[in-house]
């Protein structure tokens, strides 16, 4: 059988494109590669000449962290960094747990109050009451702090433990409270608000978030309802694998 001119002409042609084709990716990576490594050394050296010679000492961690935070920003408002020292913060968020006393408060005039004690966590434990003004943790004035600042004194490592000063009935009072491993459900609340209408509380998109969510559905679909309200407010975000999953069980 003898082979085609023709053939043979398209077979080169087609391998000359694919040539051509990888080597400009091959190109156009190289100069992105240059591109990165080049401002990482202009950063890099720009920070150096403002360690040396600017005139006042510089906080190298706070000024890293602001170009870090400045680029993020530029992208979008959900890619963030959370450092080491926030690892918490970002665990609660992805997982709904955190290391705390298992106690809600509120604020109230310059100081916060206790306003519920869950049964069993350590603020019951160690004898915490609701309507205990929060004076001082570990030595350090809580007065005039917003809640999410006094929370994030009330926050630590499970197993450590916290000094706080309260004042109940107009007498001060030591009460040291050993954190503990505290899990946030996320669905804290599931019913119906009238015959026709569902409801479900859903406070964080944590791992496994979507089953708890199913469960509640399931649930409220036996009183066969209307229309189902599901209540973000408050809700600080987490997974994005578990909102989309949730999201194909409404649509």
């Amino acid at each position: 059988m003898k082979r085609t001119p023709g053939k043979k002409l398209i077979i080169i042609t087609v391998f000359a494109l694919i040539c051509l084709t990888g080597t400009g990716f091959l190109i156009n990576q190289e100069t992105r590669d240059f591109r990165i490594a080049k401002n990482l050394d202009i950063f890099f050296s720009l920070f150096r000449e403002l360690n040396v010679f600017y005139v006042d000492e510089i906080d190298p961690d706070k000024v890293i962290r602001t170009g870090i935070d400045n680029m993020l920003r530029s992208l979008d408002p959900y890619t963030v960094y959370y450092p080491e020292s926030e690892s918490d913060e970002f665990d609660f968020m992805t997982t709904g747990k955190y290391g705390g006393i298992g106690s809600l408060i509120r604020a109230s005039g310059d100081y916060t109050v206790i306003s519920v004690v869950y049964k069993g966590f350590p603020a019951d434990i160690a004898g915490l009451k609701p309507g205990d003004i929060l004076i001082r943790a570990d030595g350090a004035s809580l007065k005039s702090l917003s809640t999410e600042k006094v929370s994030d004194r009330l926050k630590g490592m499970p197993g450590s433990v916290v000094n706080l000063t309260i004042l109940r009935n107009g007498k001060e009072m030591e009460i040291p409270v050993k954190r503990e491993k505290i899990a946030v459900p996320p669905v804290p609340y599931y019913g119906m608000i009238d015959s026709n209408t569902g409801y479900i509380r859903f406070t964080n998109f944590t791992q496994n978030c979507v089953e708890d969510v199913r469960n509640a559905l399931l649930s409220l679909k036996n009183n066969r309802p209307s229309q189902i309200i599901l209540d973000l407010r408050n809700n600080p975000g987490g997974l994005l694998t578990e909102a989309v999953e949730i999201v194909n069980l409404f649509v």
